[in-house]
């Protein structure tokens, strides 16, 4: 049992097995307090609004009720395992509901449809019944998703987070070594590029729909090379194109010097990423930058933002290059 309480929401459990079993009950005592005005036998497929094949009461009561247990099983279950996120066991935790209570739906809307008739041949499925109850099944469904409450268990998330946690208690100039940074063009930019793409290509969508879904996603792919993201900690300087893109990883034991400049991204090559010898960049627009020197004679030059943030990065780098150099220091994360 611990083992199982350790690996599985128990509540979830017992919702997921006993619902739909409560649900299947429910149907076959209704379908039965109205058998005597049921024909026999029933009514279970219809080929152009006729009644084509017929079953014997029992065996469609028996089917309907073993199809809504074993569907309801299906889905419910998958919202048991607490190794799942979250978000996932809400969902599966919703849909079960709903496909529990659209198959009964369904089976209550054959059933009703044939109420008062003396033989199936002219039975119908009930499509106000069926019209409700879908929509009640699916708003149900939507409910239970959001009102579930995934029981949270420790994860190795936690035991990263607490491994954080302990390091800065016994290193507080922990905190002060590490900065993220997301850095971007102006937003003047940004509305140039749109005017100079996305207008003519919304003009195109209706003559030469190809072009304008190219122009649109050349558009996105330049406004991501407008985008950086900067890392900074105690293992050294990481710099990523888009915000995802590695396209510098420099260890802080190679790092000489950083100092903050006012640069203009036309020296570089343009805005972008740009490689020419020695020397990297990734401007994302002209004004304040950091410029890192290397150990092995290469530069790296990465925008900062504001004067201020530029600043603040190269201070940073600069004291975690200087640690890294200290004799028996070992890099931190």
């Amino acid at each position: 049992m611990g083992k199982l309480r350790d690996s599985a929401d128990v509540r979830a459990l017992r919702f997921a097995v006993g619902f739909p079993l409560m649900l299947a009950a429910g149907f076959v005592v209704c379908a039965f307090l109205i058998r005597s005005d049921l024909p026999e036998p029933l009514a279970v497929r219809w080929s152009g609004g006729v009644a084509v094949d017929f079953a014997p009461f029992g065996s469609v009561i028996a089917a309907g009720a073993a199809l809504i247990v074993l569907a309801g099983w299906a889905v419910l279950v998958q919202a048991v395992p607490l190794s799942r996120p979250a978000i996932m066991r809400r969902i599966m935790m919703g849909m079960g509901l709903s496909v529990s209570l659209f198959i009964t739906t369904v089976l209550a809307a054959v059933l009703v449809g044939q109420l008062g008739l003396d033989g199936a041949d002219q039975a119908q499925v009930d499509v106000a019944v069926l019209a409700m109850g879908s929509g009640a099944a699916l708003g149900l469904g939507v409910v239970m998703g959001f009102v579930f409450k995934a029981d949270e268990r420790w994860s190795t998330e936690d035991d990263r987070a607490m491994e954080a946690a302990l390091a800065r208690e016994l290193d507080p100039d922990l905190a002060r070594d590490s900065v993220s940074l997301w850095v971007h063009a102006r937003s003047s930019v940004f509305v140039m590029l749109g005017i100079a793409t996305l207008l003519p290509a919304a003009l195109l969508t209706i003559a030469v729909p190809w072009l304008a879904a190219l122009l649109a996603a050349l558009a996105l792919l330049a406004a991501a090379c407008l985008f950086a993201r900067i890392r900074v900690d105690r293992a050294g300087l990481r710099v990523f194109a888009a915000g995802f893109v590695r396209v510098a990883d420099v260890p802080a034991a190679a790092i000489e010097a950083a100092t903050p400049k006012d640069v203009k991204a036309a020296d570089y090559g343009g805005w972008g990423y740009r490689s020419h010898g020695t020397a990297t960049a990734l401007l994302v627009s002209s004004g304040p930058a950091v410029v890192v020197d290397r150990s092995d004679g290469r530069t790296l030059t990465v925008s900062g933002g504001s004067a201020t943030t530029a600043d603040n990065i190269a201070q940073v780098i600069s004291r975690v290059a200087a640690r890294a150099h200290r004799p028996g220091n070992g890099t931190t994360l």
